[in-house]
């Protein structure tokens, strides 16, 4: 009787859990009262009030009807001719040209800057001011931080110390990707299974710009460095200058706000990065970017910067244009750096105005140095050797000097010269209808005075 009774009781209790659960479903679906739909009424309106006084009131359109049967009357404008667009686009009233476009671009100011890698300090207290549109280098041997310098600016290197500012803005914190600036590498970093075009279009792919204005975007790049017919290539089908060509569009095309180019022609011969030179000046000032270009190459930098620096030891040491710093330089390194000099020991014997005498040991020079140049004491005398001009009786500091040797080098003769116990060395043009400096000859060489440069460090 026990067992009989318990089942009962279980289908019982199963019976008033479904009786329950059906009881749950119906209460949900349930139709509210009378009482609840009036309560529901009185609060819409209010609501309805509290939005429209939190929305802005609508603007009316030019081309909008009033209200009629409780619908708005709108008008359809027509549809504007595509010929009508490109000849708008055309004609100026769409996006300019990139080769056409001086796009934003800010001054730079590197203040109090100090970075250290373990016990080595690669930069040492740096301040320098980069205009807007000026193409600047920095120059100095391997090792002296000029790369250190541009990781910085770039944001891939964070100082220990100092800031570094874009226009009014300061960057020292921000990551090179919220900087907008291209950047250059010296080995061009190219993906390699991607096309020209591919590669050129990857940092607007990033930057999400849409479809149609990317391919316009990249046209215009390619365009501008003359690289239009390789759009379907892949690297590995180009030349080392084609290469370096796509990737100074690929920096190009994104506008950035400064270029970066970190030792680009390094990997060329020498009569690409002749080429290049021009073309990278020439695409920079057209678009009127602010460049920072750092190489070790002389040449290069003289040939081609609006102003420079050179670095020593983390340290800048002289700031200035090219022919200022070749002319006129600080120091006995930055002079020896920047080309071959002759330098003498020498001592300041009178000085009036600009002029000085210099006591050396290839006798008594004039020297025309303005500026702030010593005027008693010792002092180091640089003299370049295309300064020294051979077989010019007339003149002043007329020198009396013996050809040791003499190297041909194309266009140029590299002259040794021995006078007394001192070496100098001369460069002349080569000319075919004139006599070439032989061996043993005695020759009278003249230095002008503006080219007697004196130096105190």
């Amino acid at each position: 009787m026990g067992a009989k009774g318990v089942r009962p009781r279980c289908g019982i209790i199963a019976a008033q859990q479904r009786v329950e659960q059906v009881a749950l479903r119906n209460s949900a679906r349930r139709q509210p009262c009378l009482s609840e739909l009036r309560t529901s009424a009185r609060r819409v309106p209010a609501r309805r009030a509290q939005n429209a006084r939190a929305r802005k009131p609508p603007q009316k359109r030019a081309d909008s009807q009033p209200w009629v049967g409780g619908r708005r009357s709108l008008t359809i404008r027509p549809r504007v001719p595509f010929n009508t667009i490109v000849r708008r686009r055309r004609a100026g009233s769409g996006r300019s040209s990139m080769a056409g476009e001086r796009w934003r671009v800010v001054p730079i100011r590197v203040e109090n800057v100090i970075k250290t890698f373990g016990r080595v300090r690669a930069l040492d207290d740096i301040t320098l001011d980069i205009a807007r549109g000026e193409l600047f280098f920095l120059l100095g041997p391997s090792g002296c931080g000029k790369t250190t310098l541009l990781r910085t600016i770039a944001g891939f290197c964070t100082p220990d110390a100092g800031r570094v500012l874009f226009g009014n803005r300061d960057v020292t914190n921000v990551p090179p990707q919220a900087r907008n600036t291209g950047m250059v590498f010296q080995n061009y970093a190219l993906w390699p299974h991607m096309t020209v075009e591919a590669n050129v279009a990857f940092g607007l792919h990033v930057r999400k710009i849409p479809r149609r204005q990317r391919r316009q975007l990249v046209a215009e790049a390619l365009a501008l460095v003359r690289m239009s017919e390789y759009a379907r290539r892949k690297p590995n089908q180009l030349s080392g200058g084609q290469q370096q060509r796509i990737a100074l569009a690929r920096a190009l095309v994104i506008r950035p706000q400064c270029l970066l180019l970190d030792e680009p022609l390094s990997n060329l011969d020498a009569k690409l990065r002749l080429e290049m030179r021009s073309e990278i000046r020439r695409l920079c000032k057209q678009a009127g970017l602010t460049a920072v270009y750092v190489t070790h190459d002389q040449k290069e930098a003289l040939s081609i910067a609006d102003r420079m620096a050179v670095m020593f030891d983390g340290r800048i040491t002289q700031v200035g244009t090219p022919r200022e710093l070749y002319r006129r330089p600080a120091s006995t390194r930055v002079a020896d750096f920047l080309g071959e000099t002759n330098f003498l020991d020498g001592t300041i014997e009178s000085a009036s105005g600009d002029e000085r005498m210099v006591s050396t040991p290839i006798g008594v020079l004039r020297s025309l140095t303005p500026g702030d140049a010593p005027r008693t004491g010792k002092c180091t005398v640089s003299i370049r050797p295309e300064a020294i001009t051979l077989d010019a009786a007339n003149g002043v500091n007329n020198l009396s000097a013996r050809v040791t040797d003499c190297v041909y080098q194309g266009e140029l003769l590299q002259v040794t010269l021995a006078a007394g116990a001192t070496t100098l060395r001369a460069t002349v043009v080569e000319r075919a209808a004139g006599p070439r400096p032989e061996p043993g000859v005695a020759v009278r060489c003249t230095v002008d005075p503006r080219d007697v440069v004196i130096l105190t460090t």
